[in-house]
């Protein structure tokens, strides 16, 4: 019996063993298409509430945040903010506290915003031996910490300074973002020898078009309306998870009937339900 348990133990063991695709990637943009919302926002409320900045800057991020959520698009004026303003706040801060404190945002704020259809996504490529990769214009710091913490890869995002394990408050080169998306994957591509044509990208904006349009299995994840026209027009996969979203439309089409204010009250009411 102890033989025949041992032998059912090492098939088991072997089954779960996929073999890797070593050239076989997916890469995941993380705001709007892994997480509810943009994560600097969350990680920037998070360190609001243990006093790193103000109120007032605070607001000014919401607003951006409110907006994002309930329109599904970047501003471009609010990128050009984001890159002028980027980790200002935590100049003089160390590396080492910022990934400790990181840790606990991301328990905190978070992990329940972590869209479950996405997620399964990521997984299925790690069932199939696949190597997952986050690629987003939030800080590096935020990035590999929700990539450790759903069991992918690894992840690239903006970079900040720090000299000798402090922040300066500047960036190293520019943000991750857009068609440097793009630049990104094609030189992790060369080093690690990923054959683009079988790889899979995901997002839910348009500005990501240049890194959808560079893998084989290009996919729209909660997106904005620029891409999904694209995504239909070129027959790429569409998921949507934002029943919330679907939500506040219905309440601005009551809105369009019963009046601009009861409209506007209407739009609130369903921007504020819960997601599932």
């Amino acid at each position: 019996m102890a033989g025949e348990a041992a032998a059912s133990a090492a098939e088991v063991e072997s089954a779960l063993d996929m073999p890797q695709d070593p050239r076989t990637a997916a890469f995941f943009d993380v705001d709007n298409t892994v997480m509810q919302g943009a994560s600097i926002f969350h990680f920037a409320l998070g360190l609001h509430r243990r006093k790193f900045f103000t109120t007032r800057d605070i607001l000014g991020a919401a607003y951006k945040q409110a907006y994002f959520r309930f329109v599904g698009v970047e501003d471009p004026e609010h990128v050009a903010e984001a890159r002028n303003s980027a980790l200002s706040f935590i100049a003089g801060h160390t590396v080492a506290e910022l990934e400790e404190l990181g840790e606990e945002i991301f328990d905190e704020a978070m992990a329940h915003r972590i869209w479950p259809g996405t997620r399964a996504l990521a997984q299925l490529h790690l069932d199939e031996g696949q190597r997952v990769w986050l690629v987003t214009a939030a800080p590096i710091e935020i990035a590999t910490i929700i990539a450790k913490r759903l069991g992918l890869t690894g992840a690239m995002g903006t970079v900040a300074e720090h000299v000798d394990g402090v922040y300066t408050g500047q960036l190293v080169g520019d943000m991750l973002h857009g068609p440097a998306k793009a630049e990104a994957i094609k030189a992790l591509a060369a080093r690690e020898g990923l054959d683009l044509s079988r790889c899979s990208a995901y997002s839910d904006s348009s500005n990501d078009l240049p890194m959808l349009s560079l893998v084989g299995d290009p996919v729209a994840i909660n997106p904005d309306a620029k891409l999904r026209a694209h995504a239909r027009e070129r027959g790429w996969r569409i998921r949507d998870y934002r029943t919330g979203r679907r939500a506040a439309r219905a309440g601005l089409l009551a809105g369009a009937v019963a009046g601009a204010a009861t409209g506007g009250v209407a739009a609130v009411a369903a921007m504020r339900r819960p997601r599932s």
